[in-house]
């Protein structure tokens, strides 16, 4: 991401593949040079210039995303697009809004007939018909010159930043890579310049957000400018908000309570979700998503907008409300409406009855928290992202990240799309205080009871399942029969011992099945990226003019556990020690002797006087011993 400027990385943070160019001295400061994907941009040494290389595999899943985006819009007009590396083939395009369907007919119809030959949209060339695309935070320009020079069927790119620092490099680097006939660089607060494209005749087919922080006071401008089934892509990173950590601030952002849970970075997803269709609703606008990702430490949602009165009022029978017990954490879904059909073919839509929760767990008899509401559909077309999946494998060198992008997206096309929230291996087994089982032990357990489950790509140890919570805890019941728990350590209180006091009604069965085991997991594929380095995630802050980055990283690094107190050196603290009386020296049965840590010697009398807050002596009157 490149929403805002921040600091340049140093070399060990070229582990994402853009490694740092020579160094050219400039007008008044040293600027670095570098590559990354087809782009070559120059940043300044100084802390004025957002960048971070770890966001690579974002930009590049962007860049994949658009394409095929792009590849479906424009097959609709009759036009092929040309994708480097790509082998010259005919793709069968299927539209992804069912709305569009006849029009993508009778166009294709129109445009394709027989012999002629379609026409091709080629990579660094103008579309007439093409997608006019929106980086609304785009610092040094770096993502939308990978658009112009990654992307084929684009007809404009406008680069936008609030910095004039930023736009003045932004020039620059669009000069430097030769691509200003695409993309052209704009100064303007990115809300103000999308409140001015409301006209549908105005609109943006792709509008990119990557902020640093929170989305949040563009989402409003956003849901409006984005055209008729165009393309919304948006980076959150203020994960710790989406987490649980501060959930009034998660509503007062994104309008919904987010609970601290081991699901929470797909609860962030389904947050993010809910707060765009809220916003689009208000329109009489809906969102539709296409692929929603957790990664590293932010989440990306890509999601197509549509205009329609009728389905914005199924609009709330999508979102549901969290109901999650403090002890065990188990949780259930509440839908906020009910859609269901009626006479005629007619669709009703009405309130939904709950709570599906009694006041207190039915497992452990702990209390419920109340979190969401949030999105509680699918977060993927899984089409869409089939397709995308197919074009990475089959042209893998077109980005740096290809490995890891067919790794999670391969994660994906297997989770349960239907199931929404999870599990995962470390808090069933803490609950009950046992051993955790494998992975495809448990996954056996609830495939030979009859359940589906799968994996989720926003954690590696993570159980999506439609068994019941019962079903799962009678699992885990068994499992603990294997592997018996100390009882007598438990407290008659706790859920463990509560979960433990009933009998399990379902026999799991641990066997190890073929089908446990993911595909993705049996061919190796690179599903969950590892932390490279120290101090490796967002990078500070950036000010205008402000320090040289390694500068500000080394401020960071210094102030890292600064409310901790150093370690004190051993012969400082033998002394201060030694300053303190030894009681058990007093009562006459400290056995050390001059071993002793604490002082032997008795105290002088005058140091310690009987009253040491009596009246002052007279005038004329000498001070006695302990009086000031």
């Amino acid at each position: 991401m490149e929403g805002q400027p921040q600091g340049l990385p140093n070399p060990a943070e070229m582990e994402n593949g853009t490694a740092p160019r020579e160094e050219e001295p400039a007008s008044e400061a040293q600027e670095t040079t570098v590559t990354e994907g087809a782009a070559k941009i120059a940043f300044p040494s100084s802390n004025e210039v957002f960048y971070n290389p770890v966001q690579e595999f974002n930009r590049d899943l962007t860049c994949a995303v658009i394409t095929e985006f792009a590849r479906v819009q424009l097959a609709a007009k009759g036009i092929q697009i040309k994708v480097p590396g790509e082998k010259d083939v005919q793709k069968v395009v299927v539209d992804l809004s069912e709305q569009e369907e006849e029009k993508a007919e009778l166009k294709e119809g129109a445009n394709l007939a027989p012999g002629d030959q379609p026409r091709t949209a080629a990579v660094g060339e103008i579309c007439e018909e093409g997608l006019r695309v929106l980086e609304g935070l785009a610092a040094s320009g770096l993502r939308s010159i990978r658009f112009a020079q990654e992307v084929p069927g684009l007809h404009s790119v406008v680069a936008n930043d609030a910095s004039a620092r930023a736009v003045d490099l932004m020039c620059r680097n669009v000069q430097l890579n030769s691509v200003a006939h695409l993309v052209h660089p704009r100064q303007a607060d990115a809300r103000m310049l999308m409140y001015q494209h409301q006209k549908a005749s105005e609109r943006f087919d792709v509008i990119d957000l990557d902020p640093y922080g929170s989305p949040a006071p563009f989402l409003d401008a956003a849901v409006q400018a984005v055209s008729e089934g165009g393309l919304l892509c948006v980076t959150c990173t203020d994960m710790a908000v989406l987490a649980g950590n501060s959930g009034e601030t998660c509503y007062s952002k994104y309008g919904a309570m987010a609970l601290k849970s081991r699901a929470c970075h797909e609860m962030a997803l389904r947050i993010v979700l809910h707060s765009l269709d809220l916003r689009a609703n208000c329109y009489q606008r809906f969102v539709v998503p296409l692929l929603s990702v957790s990664a590293d430490f932010y989440v990306r949602v890509f999601v197509r907008v549509f205009t329609g009165q009728a389905k914005v009022k199924a609009s709330a029978s999508k979102q549901a409300l969290v109901f999650q017990c403090v002890g065990c954490g188990t949780f259930h879904l509440q839908r906020l409406g009910k859609a269901s059909g009626a006479s005629g073919g007619r669709v009703k839509f009405s309130a939904a009855c709950g709570p599906p929760v009694a006041p207190e767990c039915e497992h452990c008899g702990q209390r419920h928290q109340l979190g969401g509401p949030l999105w509680a559909e699918p977060l993927h077309d899984l089409d869409f992202v089939g397709r995308v999946l197919e074009a990475v494998s089959a042209n893998p060198g077109r980005f740096h990240t290809s490995e890891r992008i067919r790794g999670v997206l391969s994660v994906i096309t297997e989770e349960l799309p239907d199931v929404p929230l999870y599990y995962t291996l470390d808090q069933l087994s803490s609950t009950i205080r046992c051993s955790t089982p494998s992975l495809l032990q448990l996954r056996s357990a609830l495939l030979h009871a009859g359940f589906r489950v799968s994996l989720s790509h926003a954690c590696k140890n993570a159980v999506k399942t439609d068994a019941p919570s019962s079903a799962l805890w009678d699992i885990m019941r068994c499992w603990e029969k294997e592997c018996p728990v100390k009882r007598e350590r438990l407290s008659e209180t706790s859920p463990a011992f509560r979960i433990l006091s009933v009998e399990p009604r379902l026999q799991a069965n641990f066997t190890i099945r073929d089908d446990a085991n993911p595909s993705s997991r049996q061919r190796g594929l690179k599903r969950f990226q590892a932390n490279p380095e120290a101090n490796w995630g967002p990078r500070p802050r950036a000010r205008p003019g402000g320090k040289a980055a390694g500068e500000a990283m080394e401020r960071r690094r210094l102030h890292q556990n600064k409310r901790k107190e150093p370690a004190e050196d051993p012969v400082q603290r033998a002394a201060r020690l030694k300053t303190f009386p030894c009681k058990r020296f007093k009562e006459g049965t400290c056995q050390r002797g001059d071993q002793c840590c604490y002082a032997h010697s008795s105290p002088a009398p005058e140091d310690h006087p009987e009253t040491p807050y009596q009246n002052p002596p007279g005038p004329g009157v000498a001070a006695g011993p302990g009086v000031d």
